[in-house]
């Protein structure tokens, strides 16, 4: 299994991230791939992965809720860390290499996207900042990791500009009803995120997703240490738990867990090379 979402860099596993880790390992977790928030999770997260090469894999990205009044000077140095990006927006900060090797090299642009849930006070600010991270993925050919909430006419209005042009990406945390899923889905290279949602008593996901998504546009995540799988619910989130967003995957599908995470696999592989 592949853990497309984890915030490992959180505090919430300060304490015991090996054990963490370890536990991902024995439950059959072989890649864990980490998104950064904004600035310091950004420069924070490549040494993260470089403890554990070819685990852990890096992103770069500011996430909706921390973009600010200074988005533009924090979004100039964040590209700097980019391959090719522009060293002269800090010249203490040296573009991390392309390649995916799970050492530090991010694979993609994320968590990016918009959010209006809770609040739009820097509404223009948020389209702004996340139409920039959207050119960086069509320039550095790097994935987009997409978090939408509340904002999913704004966030197709943008992506359309760049459609024909963008690599793919995921749209992170889906949660949203079929007809939501099918406008998603004419993203060709994109596919949606499934995490624990999907295993709550109330969820929609486990009769929505098979009426309107084919498994082949499906990757596996947990937002750890946020939105932990049945019965953890309540309790933090770890990547291990991605095992029990499979089965419950196989079971609304009809088909094995095996099945689902080779389908879930090979769909990594397409979106990320890797």
């Amino acid at each position: 299994m592949i853990d497309t979402h984890s915030h490992l860099d959180d505090e919430a596993f300060r304490d015991d991230l090996p054990d963490v880790i370890q536990r991902a390992r024995e439950a059959g977790v072989e890649k864990v791939f980490v998104p950064a928030i904004d600035l310091p999770s950004s420069l924070a997260i490549p040494t993260l992965c470089q403890q554990y090469p070819g685990y852990l894999y890096s992103m770069v990205g500011l996430h909706p809720e921390e973009v600010k009044a200074d988005w533009r000077d924090v979004l100039g140095q964040m590209k700097a860390l980019l391959p090719g990006g522009n060293p002269a927006a800090d010249g203490n900060q040296t573009p991390l290499p392309s390649g995916g090797d799970g050492g530090g090299s991010p694979i993609a642009i994320g968590e990016v996207g918009l959010d209006f849930y809770w609040s739009r006070e820097f509404e223009e600010e948020q389209l702004l900042a996340f139409e920039e991270q959207v050119r960086w993925s069509v320039e550095t050919r790097l994935p987009l990791m997409i978090h939408c909430r509340k904002a999913q006419n704004e966030m197709v209005k943008i992506l359309r500009r760049y459609e024909k042009d963008l690599p793919g990406g995921v749209f992170h945390c889906f949660t949203g009803n079929q007809i939501e899923a099918r406008e998603l889905l004419t993203f060709d290279r994109f596919v949606l995120g499934i995490g624990g949602v999907l295993t709550f008593k109330k969820s929609h996901l486990p009769e929505d997703l098979p009426a309107a998504v084919p498994l082949s546009r499906i990757v596996l995540e947990t937002d750890c240490p946020y939105m932990a799988p049945v019965p953890h619910r309540g309790k933090r989130n770890e990547p291990a738990f991605v095992a029990l967003v499979m089965q419950r995957l196989a079971d609304a599908y009809a088909v094995t867990p095996e099945q689902v995470e080779r389908q879930t696999n090979d769909n990594v592989k397409r979106v990320f090379g890797i």
